[in-house]
């Protein structure tokens, strides 16, 4: 999974460790996917001491500082996917940035370039390279999730770059379903709303609105979207979930404003 050191990313993978799947985490930095690393485990032994019967697999988790922009570092990450495990079985391509709220007429091509790159290209180049696993492994398959966004539904006020790769995202996705069909690899998006991470904490303080004015906009865990994605992980590959929407149940996103 991508995205894995912070906000949904590692809420995902403390849920997914918590259920007994093997994680490899990718991200930037190092230092906080081990910490994601030790919470997914911290989180698979609590469920086992509370009684649970002890999920398959095993709890030993990997760590691949990864840039999603670069082809290379992406290669690398799926070849020690393939080289330690032998096949996978998910991808939660997360990975994701805001980029800069700015007017359309003041953004400049690399602050555009920069938000395409992660949210579009290097969900392109992770889909890719969990494809030619999921599609050359036996048995054959395996599910990617996206990550997608409210945004793929209806903007954000200066927000053309993150909307642009969230409506993209939403073609990509459906691309995957259907080149995926004939190797039994299923793809879903989950669209979130207002899951309270490190991105989202302005929110709390006031954000632009629609209408002109600004406002403080509630939140919810970002626990409620990892269940929701461990929900559609487990489900058996003859079943998919395409899209799903996840959001905090007062924010103005449903209506007019």
């Amino acid at each position: 999974m991508t995205g894995a050191g912070s906000g949904i990313g590692r809420a995902v993978a403390v849920e997914l460790g918590a259920a007994g799947w093997s994680l490899t985490l990718a991200g930037r930095r190092r230092e906080p996917l081990e910490e994601t690393a030790r919470l997914a485990s911290r989180a698979a032994g609590a469920r086992t001491d509370a009684g649970a019967p002890a999920a398959a697999g095993p709890a030993a988790h990997r760590v691949c500082p990864t840039d999603v922009t670069d082809p290379d570092s992406v290669t690398a990450l799926f070849d020690a996917v393939r080289d330690g495990d032998g096949r996978l079985d998910l991808l939660f391509n997360n990975a994701g940035v805001f980029g800069p709220s700015t007017p359309l007429e003041e953004m400049t091509p690399e602050e555009w370039r920069g938000v395409v790159d992660v949210n579009l290209t290097g969900a392109f180049l992770c889909a890719q390279g969990a494809f030619r696993l999921m599609k050359a492994q036996s048995p054959q398959g395996g599910r990617i999730v996206n990550n997608g966004s409210v945004s793929a539904h209806a903007p954000r006020p200066g927000s053309v770059a993150y909307t642009a790769t969230k409506h993209a995202m939403t073609g990509l996705t459906k691309s995957l379903s259907l080149d995926g069909r004939p190797y039994g690899i299923a793809c879903g998006q989950i669209d979130v709303g207002n899951a309270a991470t490190e991105m989202t904490a302005r929110m709390r303080e006031g954000v632009p609105q629609a209408n002109g004015t600004t406002a403080a906009e509630p939140l919810m865990d970002a626990a409620d979207v990892a269940r929701t994605v461990l929900h559609m992980a487990q489900l058996p590959l003859e079943a998919n979930v395409q899209f799903v929407t996840v959001m905090a149940t007062a924010m103005p996103y449903v209506g007019r404003g």
